[in-house]
């Protein structure tokens, strides 16, 4: 049994390029800019990370120092960005990672990755969906019972929201890019309201110490399967703060850049991939981390951070220095900027989905494309509904961590299909070129297996579990009409 089978680079490029109205199996349409793509990666990337993880690291870990966090979380982002942007540009087909891999260390590879990011994108949009009901709550007064973040009996705000951008994910790319971006203005403009309004209000005395000095956690440190996974191995003991603080903080506000390489999930609806995908995948980043780290910086200049709301620093600290205004302006704005998360994720799964039907991995008539709306119908609607069920019934804040791992792994098969690429397929053309290889990817590789280590145990063995429920659906359906499998039948 081969497992290691691959699919050549021409062959994922030109696949489906059948456009018969009949079978409406054709290639997805082309019509995002570098502009678009970046709305989206913005839209995606800036949400419950600078919203609610901000204050809480700050508070519980890091201290002003919250900003090097950021700025470590974001460099291994970017790291992998490098990685994606050289494959995404050369092979500029529905599926990212799980494309990438498909032609580098086989189907099964690719099958788990798809798997992961499966996993990545139900689960955070779901968590995200929540966390909308939850801000929504606390701008119009609405009972904890229908949508209170935890707790809720059925959560109806998280659920309603999923519905109805499902719709305008069904609908069309190009309706979801203009909602997406329209969103994106919203959340831009506070970030900066944010910063300028609020660098009048930072006093140098909160950000000394910068780096608040190293000790034990509050209440002891967490043991067993809930320690992280370094500590379950070396035995050594955690600390809160200081330098082991800043690097806690970055295995969890990583949350806060986990989905930008959704938008390598829309480099065939792209116009032009080899130059937009680069752009849109490094434009991201750049604009969220240089956020990312103004609002930190001004929040922990306005209030020490041992005073920082858990919840909603954001919009508490400009409560605290007699802005109430502002905060409740800053409130609504966190509405909207989860609610293009939520869109942004529920775009993009189903181009996941999309590329595995194309393989012959999933059946058939996931892969039929609708006529008029251009997108994968039958895939966003199942989508849809998985994740308002998740969002509406299951309290998943245990399982917020499993979207970190699930992108940390995914970043390492993109890095490593990078170098295997270089030795494998020299001559490929590759409009953009990941500098320094294979140094910058296995660079890569280590920080994000670093960042992998700091999450706790029981997050790795659900992981595990949830990687072994891949290889059985895999083997019970996947392999046996992948269309590679197929193919090699009957060439033999």
């Amino acid at each position: 049994m081969d497992l290691l089978r691959k699919k050549d680079v021409d062959d994922v490029i030109h696949q489906n390029d059948d456009t018969g109205e009949e079978s409406g199996h054709g290639r997805l349409k082309q019509n995002l800019s570098a502009l678009d793509l970046i709305g989206f990666g913005i839209g995606i990337v800036i949400g419950t990370g600078i919203f609610t993880l901000t204050g809480l690291q700050a508070h519980d870990n890091a201290g002003p120092a919250v900003t090097i966090s950021f700025l470590i979380a974001g460099a291994v982002a970017l790291l992998a960005a490098l990685c994606y942007a050289e494959l995404a540009s050369a092979v500029p087909t529905a599926g990212s990672s799980y494309t990438y891999s498909y032609t580098t260390i086989g189907e099964i590879f690719a099958w788990i990755i798809a798997w992961d990011l499966i996993l990545e994108f139900a689960l955070g949009s779901a968590v995200v969906a929540r966390g909308w009901s939850g801000y929504l709550a606390g701008v119009f007064g609405l009972p904890d019972r229908w949508f209170a973040e935890e707790g809720s009996v059925v959560n109806l705000g998280a659920m309603g929201i999923v519905l109805m951008l499902g719709v305008v994910a069904m609908i069309g790319i190009r309706e979801s890019a203009w909602v997406t971006n329209g969103l994106v203005v919203v959340k831009v403009a506070v970030c900066l309201f944010v910063i300028a309004v609020g660098a009048f209000y930072v006093k140098t005395g909160n950000l000394v110490p910068f780096i608040p000095e190293s000790k034990p956690p509050a209440g002891g440190s967490e043991s067993g399967l809930h320690s992280p996974l370094w500590q379950w191995v070396t035995g050594i003991e955690p600390a809160t703060f200081g330098i082991t603080g800043i690097f806690v903080a970055a295995a969890v506000v990583f949350f806060a850049y986990s989905g930008f390489e959704a938008v390598a999930n829309l480099g065939e609806e792209t116009r032009k991939p080899a130059r937009d995908m680069p752009l849109g995948l490094l434009g991201t980043l750049g604009v969220c981390t240089a956020l990312y780290v103004g609002v930190c910086l001004v929040i922990t200049g306005m209030v020490h951070y041992s005073d920082l709301s858990k919840g909603d620093a954001v919009a508490d600290v400009f409560d605290q220095v007699g802005l109430e205004w502002a905060g409740i302006l800053i409130g609504i704005a966190a509405v909207a900027g989860l609610t293009s998360v939520i869109l942004v994720d529920l775009v993009a799964m189903p181009r996941i989905g999309l590329a595995l039907a194309r393989d012959g991995l999933l059946p058939d008539a996931f892969r039929r494309i609708h006529p008029t709306w251009g997108t994968p119908v039958l895939m966003t609607g199942i989508t849809v509904v998985a994740v308002a069920l998740l969002a509406g019934f299951i309290p998943i804040s245990v399982l917020a961590e499993m979207v970190s791992i699930g992108t940390l792994f995914a970043f390492v098969v993109v890095a490593v299909a990078v170098i295997v690429l270089r030795r494998t397929q020299p001559e490929m053309k590759r409009p953009f070129r990941t500098p320094w290889v294979p140094i910058l990817p296995l660079v890569t590789v280590f920080s994000c297996v670093g960042l992998m280590a700091s999450l706790k145990v029981d997050t790795w063995l659900r992981f595990l579990v949830w990687l072994v429920l891949g290889f059985v659906v895999y083997f019970a359906y996947g392999y046996r009409h992948s269309r590679l499998n197929t193919h090699t039948k009957a060439s033999a």
